[in-house]
């Protein structure tokens, strides 16, 4: 099967990172484009100014940085990178990026960081196989963290 257009869903985590090569490959052999999906928590709605402007202006730049970080390491293999950096639960993130972009492949990994992100991130690569349309690559890292 070739690929066109391919999620990467990435937080950083090792098992991202190991989901960055599958999808780096995969890019590279069909010569497919591969859209850099992160996630950023909502803004808290008890958050007042000038706070909310600071949590929102950290979470992003984190969240770019995030991003940046994977995309750069595709660019420099030679894949044609697209960053999106969205607000919200990750799954809906994911399964908003992968419609509108008309994805045909979504990647990710297993776990995130940390072991109360591991959790939710394991419930959120749930979320995005039961609701995809698309097919799903789930990608653990080869060396289990530590911990």
């Amino acid at each position: 099967m070739m690929f066109k257009k391919i999620i990467l869903a990435t937080d950083g985590s090792p098992h991202a990172e190991e989901a960055l090569k599958y999808a780096r490959d995969l890019a590279l052999r069909d010569d497919a484009q591969v859209i850099v999906v992160h996630a950023v928590p909502p803004t808290p709605a008890y958050l007042g100014e000038p706070g909310r402007q600071q949590f929102i202006s950290c979470s992003v730049a984190e969240g770019e940085q995030v991003a940046n970080h994977a995309a750069e390491k595709l660019r420099k293999a030679g894949a044609d990178v697209i960053i999106e950096v969205l607000e919200g639960p990750p799954a809906d993130a994911i399964l908003r990026v992968s419609d509108v972009r008309q994805c045909d492949l979504i990647v990710m990994g297993s776990r995130g960081h940390g072991e109360l992100t591991s959790l939710l991130l394991g419930s959120v690569s749930h979320r995005v196989l039961a609701h995809a349309h698309v097919p799903v690559m789930i990608v653990r890292a080869t060396v289990e963290e530590t911990g």
